[in-house]
């Protein structure tokens, strides 16, 4: 039976994508994930049954059992979801970062190029690693500068963009020295179920149905590209399928907004949706608080390259997107309830003490 190995699988687009491969693809998935504070079983509860889904929990940087597991299971292929991902935590303790993101991705190369190297011809041939990575490597634009492509220079400006961009360096070099087929992904920021509520858009939405503050950082005309967490996962089916080994593709939404606009967005759709008792918006929450240190200014994805050579492009508008997910969150709140645990509280503590509340721009 032909299986795919997906690490990191029951985080935010890691659980995404295994439900729509299973659901879409029909073709079994060993499902490898630490389960650390952002992993979620509970995100995987419709498949838990499937017998092509085979859950493992474990550590990418344990270079033994992914060998193992490779040898055992015996995939066609491999999408690496599995890194730390939040800049805010990258401040505050980048260590899990390189350990994770740098350490991790080149234990699973190695485990990986190792299995690769004694397949059959045809099955080394036909084999596929693909790094999901993000636009943060790029680095920041200005409002006039042209949208990343992909060969805009690296440029990385957190603890986080700098790992994830080692990281992309080290697939790249894997399919350069050891002809080894790889494929990598650079997307824009997605949004959509199961997103770990620290992130701008959950954080919001769970924010606001609690009564508490909407905190924008710095004077919130950061730029983003918004990505449907779902259209991601389709994209990368169609990189997977279809990608020239050793190539790069950017995956983004065509969605550039600032972060003050999404928070506007998401305030007005659960002003519709779910009214305040009182009558009042949601917007009267939001609260301007310090800026992060290195807050990139603009980030923007030139996504042409997948839709010219792959056929894919982005089937949902921010409209629809963000108003799916507003009603997710809001048909969902025993699984906000469960991942609001006392680690991510302290981390909120954390996070946000000692920046100054305000109703204007800081």
């Amino acid at each position: 039976m032909q299986m795919i190995l997906v690490t990191g699988g029951a985080g935010f687009i890691g659980s995404n994508f295994v439900l729509d491969w299973i659901a879409g693809q029909g073709e079994a998935v060993v499902n490898v994930d630490k389960l650390t504070y952002a992993g979620n079983l509970n995100n995987l509860t419709s498949i838990r049954q499937n017998p092509l889904h085979h859950f493992v929990q474990a550590d990418i940087c344990d270079t033994e059992k992914m060998a193992a597991l490779l040898a055992q299971y015996q995939p066609r292929a491999i999408v690496h979801f599995a890194a730390e991902s939040h800049v805010d935590r990258s401040i505050l303790g980048p260590g899990a970062f390189i350990t994770t993101n740098i350490n991790g991705t080149f234990s699973l190369l190695e485990a990986s190029r190792a299995y690769w190297s004694a397949l059959p011809s045809d099955e080394k041939a036909a084999f596929r690693f693909l790094q999901v990575s993000t636009d943060e490597v790029y680095g920041t634009l200005s409002a006039d500068d042209p949208a990343f492509s992909e060969t805009t220079p690296f440029a990385p400006n957190s603890p986080y963009a700098a790992s994830k961009a080692a990281a992309d360096h080290l697939v790249r070099a894997y399919h350069h020295t050891y002809g080894m087929p790889t494929l990598t992904t650079n997307c824009s920021n997605n949004y959509g179920p199961f997103h770990f509520p620290e992130k701008l858009i959950p954080l919001v939405i769970t924010n606001a149905l609690a009564g508490k503050p909407l905190p924008i950082y710095g004077d919130g005309q950061q730029v983003r590209d918004w990505l449907f967490v779902n259209d991601h996962g389709a994209a990368i089916r169609e990189v997977l399928a279809a990608g020239t080994p050793g190539e790069t593709y950017n995956i983004g939404g065509w969605n550039e907004k600032t972060n003050l606009d999404v928070v506007h967005t998401l305030c007005a759709l659960l002003d519709e949706l779910k009214p305040k008792a009182d009558g009042s918006s949601y917007q009267t929450q939001i609260t301007y608080v310090k800026d992060r240190p290195g807050h990139d200014r603009r980030y923007a994805i030139d996504a042409r390259k997948i839709e010219r050579e792959l056929g894919w492009k982005p089937r949902e508008t921010f409209e629809t997107g963000m108003r799916k997910t507003v009603q997710w969150y809001l048909g969902h709140q025993e699984w906000i309830a469960d991942v609001q645990s006392g680690d991510y509280l302290k981390w909120v503590e954390q996070n946000y003490a000692g920046r100054t509340a305000a109703t204007e721009p800081q």
